[in-house]
């Protein structure tokens, strides 16, 4: 096929920072997605209901004119999140989600969870009244390689968490091994799990080869051959519980180009663009409607999106850097090119 139709896909893992650089990057999820769910990673952490519907007004202040992009807001849980902000949030209409990091996991995490114990009343309100909670899952013991870090997550965090708690809904966020895939596949109806374009496209040897590319450093870190194997199979199967989530996580080009650069891959440039290439080059562009825009939907019980966009084949060249604020951001893949172009959008009813 050399052009594909789609609903209107929906990115159940974005980043979109605050403050001058909304302008900058908020325009470019909307022109793909209808529906975004909204990292709450700032600093300071969105931790309330009052910070979330704030943190939304800028966002929909910020979205180009006439357009219909909607932010589903998250909370960020700490050890400290009471059951009284989690029916704050569930009451609100705006909060779709709660957000667990573990402390100092990657970006903005330092207010993170340190013992999941420690939250177990805000996790059962969260059951009670239906709030999903995402997971970073990572284990961040110093002794453990950086490799290993999310398959000693499913074992020693994630297993005994789905099984305290087992009315809670859960989405695992940016799978990045076989092992992952795997104990999604096995875990409950209430698990669910999304998936970046760049672990489905690149592994560590892209990264590291030749060089040090800081623009392809992102946590969870790029893994082996067979892990992009597994989550090609998974996304491309139709699974109802794999679905899109890109994790786009906008950085400026000299925070990312340093001695110490910071984890986060921006991709929203070329988000559904970069899903298509991939489900081509596995045969299976009949599988990315289900991936991109009905499976996220169906599990956090909202509609599916009633208009379209349509890719089609044609190679577009990807500026080398993009305005970000007052300063510049790089965008994967930078100053090369993307296979597929989105080439219209057609309004719903």
């Amino acid at each position: 096929m050399d052009k594909v139709t789609l609903t209107r896909p929906d990115d159940w893992h974005l980043h979109l920072r605050d403050g001058a650089v909304l302008d900058d990057v908020v325009h470019w999820s909307a022109e793909r997605f209808g529906r975004a769910i909204i990292m709450p990673n700032l600093v300071p952490p969105v931790t309330t209901t009052e910070q979330a519907q704030a943190y939304r007004e800028r966002i929909l202040a910020a979205r180009p004119a006439g357009s219909r992009f909607e932010p589903l807001m998250t909370l960020y849980l700490t050890d400290n999140t009471p059951p009284a902000e989690i029916e704050r949030a569930a009451a609100s209409g705006i909060i779709h989600a709660v957000k667990l990091y573990p402390a100092g996991a990657t970006t903005n995490s330092d207010s993170g969870v340190t013992d999941m114990a420690r939250c177990a009343d805000a996790l059962e309100a969260m059951a009670d009244l239906n709030l999903g909670l995402c997971i970073h899952g990572e284990v961040t013991h110093p002794d453990t390689d950086i490799f290993d870090r999310e398959a000693r997550f499913l074992e020693e965090r994630l297993a005994p968490l789905l099984e305290r708690h087992p009315r809670l809904r859960v989405v695992l966020e940016h799978l990045t091994t076989a092992e992952a895939v795997a104990f999604v596949r096995n875990g409950p109806e209430r698990l669910g799990a999304t998936i970046t374009p760049q672990h489905l496209l690149m592994t560590r040897n892209d990264m590291l080869v030749g060089g040090i590319r800081p623009h392809y450093y992102c946590l969870p870190i790029l893994k082996r051959e067979h892990d992009r194997v597994a989550l090609i199979e998974a996304a491309t199967s139709g699974h109802p519980r794999f679905f899109l989530g890109t994790d786009s996580a906008p950085h400026a080009q000299h925070a990312k180009e340093n001695a110490c650069g910071c984890a986060g891959i921006f991709t929203a440039p070329l988000a559904i663009e970069l899903y298509a290439e991939a489900f081509d080059a596995a045969g299976a562009l009949d599988r990315l409607e289900g991936f991109a825009a009905h499976h996220g939907a169906d599990f956090y019980g909202l509609p599916r999106n009633t208009d379209t966009i349509t890719l089609e084949r044609a190679a577009r060249d990807i500026p080398a850097d993009l305005p970000y604020g007052d300063t510049r951001i790089v965008p994967l893949r930078g100053g090369t090119s993307v296979g597929w172009h989105l080439h219209t959008a057609t309004p719903g009813n």
